[in-house]
């Protein structure tokens, strides 16, 4: 068996594969003889079944087989020896049919088509200067962070007045266009947060209200609307259009988060026993926690900056043809041209992306092992349970834990995902020229969101 490479282009190659009657006769006769024990043929005993009937019957469909297990293990073999990096996967040259004889057979030739990796080159882009976009972690932040913690480890309180932040529990009734009540019409009790009511009016409205107080609202105003309006009043989203937007609402609880002091049992809560002692150590160790956290999201930032530029500025010459063809090819459904041709151009530039990512990994010789993996893994874990104030558990049983995480297919992807782009992310850093500029959170934001 032997294999020709006829190159077309720099992105694409034919490989022709020819076989030889040495190559598959003895695999044919094994598997004519295999078909022959296990063949069930009316007016034959099992096993005894003549060769001739068995080739006459299922001759064609055996040659084929083994031809094709054949000519896919000498393809991979071939490309693997040849170290010949290809797009996809090969598939079958469309302009020729197979040369050779089913009913006579002798010599085959297949032929396939390969897409080839481009070279790449992105030196000029990886001298360039970015900014390093910092948050400026000042009072204002700590102050908002302390609040949230003593928030959160607070109790509700009954109130008799509404305020900003206390959740109200009321009756919704629903009313005609007169204010009525109408007949037959929503009845319902709910909780309501005055944090997250976002119509000015109706918080003004609502301030100050006592418990037993009444007053008509419209749902909408005092929720989020849609699938939380429903909640609100107990019913399916698609009825919202059906009912008034008229609701009496009587006030029958009012309850005020009373945050936690700021004393030593708060700061051995947040933080363990004995290692925050004052007010003047825990705003240190917030602001701690609170650089480490924005640098998370500097970091992230900026490898969004870095592979932008990268996507924009580096000629990747795809063999976009082939790729269609592979695409219609290997899809699981049938799909057509004008669905890929559709989809393509998000294809073409994750698959560019990929291949920059993987150039950067092969050319600077970064790997993401099975060690890494665990220890990345370990990591997620021990920052999940300090986000709940949870101490780590020990080594031990970390470790079976983040194996129980790798072990989940979708999991494991996510956290090799993550481990390759903190890769990527330190790789950047070190290799880019960073500016560093500090902004205010509420700019840091705009920045995020792509709004300056």
């Amino acid at each position: 068996m032997s294999v020709i490479r006829e190159d077309v282009n720099s992105n694409n190659a034919i490989l022709r594969i020819q076989i030889t009657p040495a190559d598959y006769e003895k695999k044919v006769s094994n598997a004519i003889e295999k078909a022959r024990k296990q063949a069930k043929i009316p007016g034959f005993r099992p096993g005894h079944i003549p060769v001739a009937l068995i080739k006459k019957q299922y001759g064609k469909s055996i040659l084929a087989e083994e031809l094709n297990k054949a000519v896919n293990e000498k393809l991979s073999s071939f490309i693997t020896e040849n170290k010949i990096e290809i797009l996809g996967n090969p598939i079958p040259f469309e302009n020729e049919e197979v040369k050779g004889d089913f009913n006579n057979p002798e010599n085959f030739e297949f032929a396939f088509e390969i897409g080839l990796v481009p070279s790449i080159k992105i030196e000029s882009t990886l001298i360039s200067t970015f900014e390093y976009i910092l948050v400026n972690v000042n009072d204002s932040l700590i102050d908002k962070q302390i609040d949230d913690l003593r928030r959160r480890y607070g109790k509700l309180v009954a109130s008799e007045k509404v305020g900003e932040t206390d959740l109200i529990l009321a009756q919704f009734t629903e009313l005609n266009e007169d204010e009525s009540i109408k007949e037959g019409g929503i009845l319902h009790s709910s909780t309501i947060s005055m944090e997250f009511i976002e119509d000015e009016a109706a918080k003004k409205a609502l301030i100050n209200k006592t418990v037993g107080d009444i007053l008509t609202v419209n749902p909408a105003h005092v929720s989020k609307g849609g699938k939380d309006t429903a909640a609100l009043l107990g019913i399916k989203e698609e009825e919202l259009e059906t009912i008034s937007d008229k609701f009496e609402m009587k006030i029958n609880e009012v309850r005020h988060m009373e945050l936690a002091e700021l004393n030593q049992d708060l700061f051995d809560k947040l933080f363990g026993e004995g290692v925050v002692n004052a007010e003047n150590d825990l705003r240190e160790r917030i602001k701690a926690d609170l650089v480490k956290m924005f640098e998370n999201d500097s970091d992230r930032l900026l490898t969004r900056h870095v592979y932008d530029k990268l996507v924009e500025e580096t000629t990747v010459n795809l063999p976009t043809d082939f790729l269609k063809r592979w695409i219609r090819v290997s899809n699981e459904k049938p799909i057509t041209l004008e669905e890929i041709e559709a989809q393509f151009e998000g294809y073409e530039k994750g698959m560019k992306w990929q291949l920059i990512q993987g150039h950067i990994f092969k050319s600077n010789d970064i790997k993401v092992n099975q060690n890494d993996a665990l220890e990345f893994a370990k990591q997620l874990l021990v920052n999940q349970y300090a986000q709940y104030g949870i101490p780590a558990p020990e080594d031990k049983e970390l470790t079976a834990s983040a194996i129980q995480v790798l072990q989940n297919k979708d999991e494991s992807a996510r956290v090799y995902d993550m481990l390759a782009e903190t890769k990527l992310t330190e790789f950047f850093k070190n290799k880019v020229k960073l500016k560093n500029k500090e902004v205010s959170y509420e700019e840091f934001i705009e920045i995020a969101n792509g709004k300056n």
